[in-house]
């Protein structure tokens, strides 16, 4: 089935333009957040992936930025099933392919892993977080990212997978590890598996496009509020990549940030509040509680400079 891309994902792009996706009806198709905004640039790259018929992709990018977010929501336009795991350092293969449960009659049956599956439905498979994965495990994973069978050890099944499944990773490193210091538990990966994916790297939006998003998520919260809102997020992220704090204010912390004020404003007039209480009371709970004590007193300087005449 095809699907026009203007309409389909709200971009500027001619109307013969189509893709190709799936029939509705499967049960593992996400559901597609309505106010989702694309990226152009973003969906170019995706797009490029998926009609070369590349096999695995990868997505590098710092924290929040909508690294799986893009995928989700590309899969539940075009009607793909996907399968989402998020790893960790002791996710183990087994935990991928499957394993024997105890069924009902008191016996063990193998059930086949949320990989097994994808590879079977033909659907895309998301690892969320892959450069916190073990590397040997990552490893095991090579022959599956090139779309070659797999032998399950445990019953002999020959596993082929479908023509239309994928492999997808996210991570925010490009797996050579974290030079930075700034996100721990991260883990150098094997070069040998890295070479088998196709990369994207997906960064923050631009100012215009966190507007437009901050418009839908919390249309109440006022354009100047919005524009001094995503102004601090690319002040706390020049600090983040400087050191100088080790939080930082992605696009989902953002729209975290402004749906909280859009809350707590309906109520603050009654309450006697100030708007800049509103503020620094809504961004405590969508970021400042997360920073040390003096980190979160810098956090407020920034506030106070963008919103000292609101208070």
């Amino acid at each position: 089935m095809n699907y026009e891309i203007r309409s389909t994902f709200n971009i500027d792009a001619p109307k013969s333009v189509t893709i190709k996706g799936r029939t509705p009806g499967h049960p593992a198709v996400p559901q597609q957040d309505i106010q989702y905004i694309f990226r152009q640039s973003t969906l170019s790259d995706l797009f490029t992936w998926y009609l070369l018929g590349e096999r695995s992709l990868y997505l590098t990018g710092p924290t929040g930025c909508g690294k799986s977010s893009v995928i989700i929501e590309v899969a539940a336009r075009l009607n793909i099933p996907l399968w989402n795991v998020v790893a960790h350092s002791r996710l183990e293969t087994p935990e991928l392919i499957g394993g024997y449960r105890l069924n009902a009659g008191g016996g063990m049956d193998f059930v086949h892993g949320p990989l097994i599956i994808a590879m079977k439905e033909g659907g895309w498979f998301l690892i969320d977080e892959i450069d916190l994965l073990d590397p040997s495990t990552a490893a095991g994973l090579n022959g599956i990212a090139e779309g070659r069978p797999i032998t399950i050890p445990e019953t002999g099944e020959v596993v082929t997978a479908h023509p239309d499944f994928r492999f997808i990773a996210t991570a925010n490193s490009n797996g050579a590890g974290d030079a930075t210091g700034l996100y721990q538990g991260i883990l150098r990966q094997n070069l040998a598996f890295l070479d088998r994916f196709y990369m994207i790297e997906v960064g923050y939006p631009d100012q215009d496009i966190e507007k437009k998003i901050l418009t839908e998520v919390a249309p109440s919260v006022g354009s100047d509020i919005r524009d001094r809102m995503v102004a601090i997020a690319n002040e706390i992220r020049a600090l983040f990549v400087k050191g100088e704090t080790e939080v930082t204010l992605s696009t989902r912390t953002l729209t975290r940030w402004a749906r909280i004020t859009a809350f707590q404003g309906r109520a603050a007039a009654s309450q006697g509040m100030s708007n800049g209480e509103t503020l620094t009371k809504s961004f405590d709970r969508a970021l400042g509680f997360r920073a040390e004590p003096d980190t979160r007193t810098a956090l407020h300087a920034v506030l106070q400079r963008h919103f000292g005449d609101r208070r």
